[in-house]
C-alpha cells in the first residue's frame, strides 16, 4: 500500500505542474485570516487523520519527545523560493538571529515549490534523507498530505518550545497532524486585485471602477482596457490553475466535499471558474505566458494592467521601484450568479519545517522560535518590502499595518488586505487536494489549448484523482 503511494505521488510530481503560489504565501494565513480557513482546518485534519492513522499514530506518538539534536554548529540550511519574499525573509531572519549568535550562518538554496516536493518524495522513497536540509518551506496545502506519506521526514516540534498559541489555530491546522505540529506558520495569503493606474487611465477607467464588481463586468472592463491600449488585464502562467482555485474559494466552493469525497464533476461553480477562464482567453482579456520568469516580468514592464493573486505577490511587484505610485489595491471579481459568491479568497500559503535528518535540530528550533515565531521586528522589516503579512498573531498589532504606503498611492493596503481577509470564505483541502489541483490543470490546459469540452475534462479529472485516492 505504502509504496503505491509513493508511486502515485511521483507520477503525480512526474507531471511537472509548477505551483506558483506560496511565494511566500500564505493560506490558513493565522490572525487576521483565521476565519478564511475554518472549514478548511477541520476538513483538512480529519481526512488526513481518517487516511493515515493506522500508518502515523505509532510516529507521531514518539515525534515530539523533545529529544532533539545538536552538534554545536552555527550554520543551517534552507530550502525556499522567490528571492523577492521568502529568501528576502530569511536573509533578514537570519540578520536578527546573529545577534543572539554572531557565528550563525545560513545556508539558503532557492528550491522551486514543486521541486522541495520531488526532492522530498525521492528521498522518502529511497530511504536516504541525507539529501535534505535542515529547513524548507512547504506549501500549506501540501503540508497534510506530505507528513501523512513521508511523516519520517518531519520533526515533530510539541516540545520545542515554540508558542503555537501565538499563531491563528486554522493556520496551525495545515502542518498539525494527529496532534503533532510539524511546521512553524508563515505568510498570510489573502488575494488581492492590484491594478496600474497609469494604463487603466488611457482606457478612461481608475482602479474604483473595478471594486466589487462581477466577472461580467471585469470581461467589459477588460475589452475596454485592451481596446484602448493593446494591454490584456490579466497575465497567468500557461498550464497553471491558481486563478481557477481563487474563483473557487471566493465562493466558498471546494473540490472535495466535508465527508473527503471528491467533488469535480458535479461542482457547478468549477464548471462556472472554467467557463469565465475560456471567456477571459478568447477575448485577450487575459493572456498566458510560459513561465514564472515571464509572468513577473510582465508585470514589472507594463505588459499586463492588473494582477490578481495572494496578498504575497506585493513583493515582486514593489521590485520594480519605477512604477511607485502606478498601482493601486483592490478586491477581485465575483461570480454573477452563485449564491454566497464573494469578492475575496486566498491563495498560496507556506510554513517552515525542520527535516528529521537535521544533525543541528535545537540550533534550528530556537532560529525559527525566535525569528518567525518570536520576533515583530522581522515582520516590520519584511512587511513593507515585501509584502509579507504576518500570521503570527502579535505582529498583527503593529502600527507598520496601517501606515500608508506610498508605492499604491499612499493608502494603507495592508489594513485593507488584513479587512479582505476576515472575509475569505472557507474552503476544503486534504490528502489529495493537490492531486485534485493537477488533474483539473490538465483539463483546464486542453480547453484552452486543444479547444476540449468542459464536461469532458472535469469528468477526467474526476477518473484520475479516484484512481489516485483508491490505494
Amino acid at each position: 500500500m505504502k509504496m503505491k503511494k509513493i508511486m502515485s505521488l511521483a507520477l503525480i510530481m512526474a507531471m511537472g505542474v509548477t505551483l506558483l503560489s506560496g511565494c511566500g504565501g500564505s493560506g490558513g494565513n493565522g490572525g487576521s485570516t483565521a476565519k478564511s480557513s475554518a472549514t478548511s482546518k477541520t476538513a483538512s485534519t480529519t481526512s488526513a487523520s481518517k487516511t493515515n492513522s493506522a500508518t502515523s499514530a505509532s510516529k507521531t506518538s514518539s515525534a515530539a519527545t523533545g529529544n532533539f539534536t545538536d552538534n554545536g554548529g552555527h550554520e543551517l540550511t534552507v530550502w525556499c523560493w522567490d528571492q523577492s519574499f521568502n529568501i528576502y525573509a530569511m536573509k533578514e531572519a537570519e540578520k536578527i538571529y546573529q545577534k543572539k549568535d554572531p557565528q550563525f550562518k545560513l545556508n539558503i538554496e532557492e528550491v522551486r515549490s514543486d521541486d522541495v516536493e520531488t526532492k522530498i518524495t525521492t528521498a522518502a522513497s529511497s530511504g536516504d534523507l541525507s539529501t535534505l536540509p535542515d529547513i524548507f518551506l512547504m506549501q500549506d496545502n501540501s503540508f497534510q498530505k506530505y507528513t501523512s506519506n513521508f511523516n519520517d521526514v518531519f520533526l515533530g516540534l510539541n516540545d520545542s518550545g515554540i508558542n503555537f498559541k501565538d499563531f491563528g489555530e486554522a493556520k496551525q491546522a495545515y502542518s498539525t497532524l494527529n496532534g503533532v505540529h510539524y511546521g512553524v506558520p508563515f505568510d498570510n495569503g489573502a488575494v488581492i486585485g492590484a491594478y496600474r493606474i497609469d494604463i487603466l487611465e488611457k482606457a478612461g477607467l481608475t482602479a474604483d471602477d473595478f471594486k466589487d464588481i462581477t466577472w461580467s463586468k471585469f470581461i467589459e472592463l477588460g475589452k475596454q482596457v485592451k481596446e484602448k491600449t493593446n494591454t490584456p488585464l490579466l497575465t497567468v502562467t500557461a498550464g497553471t490553475n491558481d486563478l481557477i482555485m481563487m474563483m473557487l474559494q471566493s465562493a466558498g466552493s471546494s473540490m472535495f466535499k466535508e465527508d473527503g469525497s471528491l467533488n469535480i464533476v458535479d461542482n457547478e461553480v468549477l464548471r462556472k471558474a472554467l467557463g469565465i477562464y475560456q471567456e477571459l482567453y478568447k477575448a485577450g482579456v487575459l493572456v498566458e505566458v510560459t513561465d514564472w520568469d515571464q509572468y513577473i516580468a510582465a508585470i514589472q514592464r507594463g505588459s499586463t494592467a492588473a494582477v490578481i493573486n495572494g496578498c504575497w505577490i506585493i513583493g515582486s511587484i514593489t521590485a520594480a521601484k519605477d512604477l511607485s505610485g502606478k498601482w493601486a489595491i483592490n478586491n477581485m471579481p465575483r461570480f454573477d450568479d452563485v449564491e454566497g459568491a464573494t469578492n475575496y479568497s486566498n491563495n498560496g500559503g507556506s510554513s517552515w519545517a525542520i527535516t528529521s535528518k537535521s544533525e543541528n535540530q535545537k540550533l534550528a528550533i530556537d532560529f525559527l522560535n525566535t525569528t518567525f515565531a518570536g520576533s515583530v521586528e522581522l515582520y516590520e522589516t519584511i512587511l513593507p518590502s515585501s509584502g509579507a503579512l504576518a500570521t503570527y498573531l502579535p505582529a498583527g498589532k503593529s502600527d507598520v499595518y496601517s501606515k500608508p504606503q506610498e508605492f499604491f498611492g499612499g493608502k494603507p493596503i495592508y489594513s485593507l488586505i488584513t479587512e479582505f481577509a476576515g472575509k475569505i470564505p472557507s474552503n476544503i483541502t486534504g490528502t489529495y487536494y493537490y492531486d485534485a489541483r493537477n488533474a483539473v490543470s490538465v483539463g483546464l490546459s486542453n480547453v484552452i489549448q486543444k479547444g476540449a469540452n468542459i464536461e469532458d475534462e472535469l469528468k477526467a479529472a474526476q477518473e484520475t484523482v479516484e484512481f489516485n485516492m483508491g490505494g
